[in-house]
């Protein structure tokens, strides 16, 4: 007979268990549990560790030798006590998920009610526990572990199915027991972004949690790209390596930025940019070998549908539109010669397809750039190139035209540019995207004494010729032009030639002035006006300055600390010495 190193190797690990056990040299570690919507703690799981450095420190290699020495009773219930113990000392705000082995109620002797006990023994509110059970155990047919589980729910624990995915009866389980929490399992979340199954997968999961009221926990989250995914598919909370690794201490609610601080700025109050993926709808697909009787009973059954889309290795390859099919059904003999051969014989390759990042202003111009024809069609929405879902054109117009109200109630009624609040919309993002933009400030020099002296009709037409000169070199598609108030306006490059455009502004500025002073204070070089403390003082003609900052969005936590980078930019611009462009070193405060 062979044995294994690992089964050779079980009477010193067993050992090395019992003396763990004796001295109850364990370790309960916490990883946090986040609102990946909203950035905000919810709770810890407990996991286990023993001795440091030892060949049973690892949970895996804990328990694997607890369940060969028929010691998994006796370190289930360590690892629960010393756990509850270690959440009691340092009360942690949020709720504790807990792991327990129901398996092992129906062990002859097993001690019923003592988690409860120990609550009530610690002072842990119940409601602030929720026990984790596994999909990975193999629920039996004869209804004992079922019953096990129903024990803890009407004993008023929450339930949460952890590792969803991953083996038996999951699905099964959460039909028959309405858990609170259902937990993907990390297989599902890992690579997400690319991966249009995982994709397909948790969307289903989560329209069931909705319909029954169950929150949705996604774990092993350890990329931005994954969270971004989950997030944008609705996700509610998270777990993983991203978020936060187990520790022998839970963090503190207080402090913790689950998220990194570039990641997450403003999380509660920043709207996110809005693109194809909110018009992400469920879709039916075909194959190249799919009949077109099989397109047809689609078509019937989505009568939402303009067209089906054909995938080929998760990749739309073309559609079956449902006025082509039902062109051909209407000819002679058309159903009888075209039912039974493939889709190919139907495919249209002229449809539109986009990314689901693609930002709706993109895809109505899209829409809007084709014939009328595209306006009567779905829209092809996909990530990383694979079908993800479809779109409806109205929808697009629906958000299209509320983005707009909502930009228009936002913007500056003097120019029309968008003021502050899409301004640090913007500014969050690119901030949470990490990316590279520099921000340019920029300000009239002795505004204040030509609309005292003029009056502020003509301060406003300079005011309104400022936001239309800035427009004109900076209004491209990487670039972000906003007005602040008054004759303070803001440029967010995200392009390298952001230097001679500011040059061009200042340039042409200064060109243009004379346009806006009579003939005389041409010849003066400027006017007279009171200054701040009612004295006459003679000021120069109007200069435009502009202060550049490069943030870092590694360092810069917030809207707030790009803002004041740009303050002290623009004071140091509005300056002889340094003026009129002046290019800040400070990436951060």
């Amino acid at each position: 007979m062979l044995f294994s190193a690992a089964t050779q190797a079980l009477p010193g690990r067993t050992s090395h268990l019992k003396r763990i056990l004796q001295h109850q040299a364990l370790t309960p570690y916490f990883q946090p549990i986040v609102d990946i919507q909203r950035g905000e703690l919810v709770g810890h799981e407990a996991l286990i560790r023993g001795p440091k450095g030892s060949e049973l420190e690892s949970p895996a290699a804990l328990f694997d030798t607890a369940m060969e020495a028929s010691l998994m009773p006796e370190l289930e219930l360590l690892c629960r006590r010393l756990t509850l113990e270690r959440f009691a000392e340092l009360n942690p705000a949020g709720k504790l998920f807990l792991n327990i082995n129901v398996s092992l109620l129906r062990l002859p002797g097993h001690p019923h009610g003592l988690t409860r006990e120990w609550l009530e023994e610690l002072n842990i509110p119940q409601d602030r526990v929720v026990i984790e059970l596994s999909e990975q155990q193999p629920f039996d047919n004869n209804g004992v572990t079922l019953a096990a589980v129903k024990h803890y729910q009407d004993s008023g624990f929450w339930i949460a199915i952890d590792d969803l995915g991953a083996g038996y009866s999951g699905l099964k389980l959460w039909s028959e027991l309405s858990p609170s929490y259902v937990k993907i399992d990390k297989h599902f979340v890992r690579g997400i972004d690319q991966d249009n199954v995982k994709w397909e997968f948790v969307k289903a999961i989560i329209n069931i949690a909705r319909s029954t009221g169950c929150r949705v926990i996604a774990e092993g989250i350890e990329t931005e790209e994954e969270l971004r995914t989950l997030q944008m598919l609705g996700v509610m909370y998270g777990q993983g390596f991203l978020l936060g690794r187990p520790s022998p201490a839970p963090v503190d609610a207080a402090t913790y930025e689950p998220l990194g601080k570039a990641a997450t700025p403003d999380l509660n109050t920043r709207r996110p940019t809005e693109t194809a993926a909110v018009l992400l709808n469920t879709t039916p697909f075909l194959s190249l070998n799919d009949s077109v009787a099989v397109a047809t009973r689609l078509l019937r059954t989505h009568s939402e549908l303009s067209m089906i889309p054909i995938l080929h290795d998760g990749e739309p390859v073309g559609v079956v539109r449902r006025e082509k099919l039902w062109e051909v059904y209407s000819s002679e003999f058309g159903k009888a010669l075209f039912e039974q051969k493939p889709v190919t014989k139907v495919l249209s390759k002229d449809f539109l397809a986009v990314e689901s990042n693609t930002p709706l202003e993109e895809v109505s111009q899209l829409v809007t750039g084709h014939d009328e024809f595209y306006l009567q069609q779905d829209i092809v929405i996909t990530q990383a190139g694979r079908l993800v879902g479809m779109g409806r054109v109205r929808d697009l117009l629906r958000h299209i035209t509320e983005l707009k109200l909502r930009d228009a109630r936002s913007a500056n009624p003097l120019t029309l540019l968008p003021g502050n609040i899409p301004i640090n919309e913007r500014l969050c993002q690119l901030l949470k995207d990490r990316c590279d933009f520099h921000v340019a400030y920029f300000d009239l020099n002795h505004f204040k004494a030509y609309n005292d002296h003029y009056g502020f009709d003509r301060g406003d037409q300079v005011i309104r010729y400022v936001g239309q000169l800035i427009s004109r070199h900076a209004g491209t598609a990487d670039t972000f032009v906003g007005h602040i108030g008054g004759d303070d306006f803001i440029v967010i490059f995200s392009h390298a030639d952001w230097h001679r455009t500011c040059q061009d502004i200042l340039t042409e500025f200064d060109q243009g002035l004379a346009e806006f002073y009579d003939p005389q204070h041409i010849l003066d070089g400027g006017i007279w006006a009171e200054d701040r403390h009612g004295q006459q003082q003679f000021y120069t003609r109007m200069g435009l300055a502009v202060g550049v900052v490069h943030p870092d969005p590694l360092r810069c936590s917030s809207h707030e600390e790009v803002s004041q980078l740009a303050t002290g930019a623009k004071k140091q611009a509005k300056t002889a010495r340094f003026g009129p462009l002046f290019v800040s070193s400070r990436r951060a405060l």
